[in-house]
């Protein structure tokens, strides 16, 4: 049985829109796209550009996979020639005929789910709705969070509205980076317990 791993380059207040580029989404006005490449740094690409290539297929939300089908097909480093080779998958109720070769539509949650009977290791990569939707479902294993020192005060945020209860454990060692990125890698660890705090001597 493989693994669904959800990566998510995330600013300290939880912003996920358009880390890539100044027109990638401008969705909602933003105003900031291109936010990761200035705080970002050659050990955190080496990190990133591994984790990619343990990808045997790519899991995206509609709105991360037309950003992906109008850019990647041109590409043909490292990280394109991946993309490109490996088995594409987008969740959406609206899209019949995706143009980037090798993809193939998925009707919901549960068809994503099952990717893990076939693949080892499937794959995602912004498509923060889509992440929402697949933790409300028990579907996600690992949540690699890359998390930037950088704050923006606006854009699409991944725990906003709609975020289950739940708690997390560390499944790697946190890995820190020159810029101050953190790699935080995380798997689901049941519900939310909840207790006082002891009282501090003295108190």
């Amino acid at each position: 049985m493989g693994i669904i791993v959800a990566n998510l380059f995330i600013t300290l207040d939880g912003v996920y829109q358009a880390p890539g580029g100044r027109e990638e989404d401008t969705e909602g006005g933003f105003g900031f796209g291109g936010w990761q490449a200035p705080v970002s740094d050659d050990e955190a690409d080496a990190a990133i550009g591994a984790e990619i290539g343990r990808i045997d297929a790519l899991l995206l939300g509609r709105k991360t996979y037309d950003i992906f089908a109008g850019y990647w097909p041109q590409q043909s480093d490292m990280v394109g020639t991946t993309f490109n080779r490996v088995p594409k998958f987008v969740v959406s109720s609206s899209l019949t005929a995706p143009g980037w070769v090798g993809t193939t539509v998925l009707p919901d949650a549960a068809a994503a789910g099952r990717l893990r009977e076939d693949y080892g290791e499937v794959h995602m990569f912004g498509s923060g709705v889509l992440i929402r939707s697949l933790l409300k479902d028990n579907v996600i294993d690992r949540l690699h969070l890359w998390l930037y020192p950088v704050t923006l005060g606006q854009g699409k945020r991944l725990f906003d509205g709609g975020t289950i209860p739940a708690s997390f454990r560390l499944a790697e060692p946190a890995r820190t980076f020159p810029k101050g990125s953190v790699s935080l890698v995380y798997e689901r660890a049941g519900d939310v317990r909840t207790q006082d705090m002891p009282a501090t001597q003295g108190a």
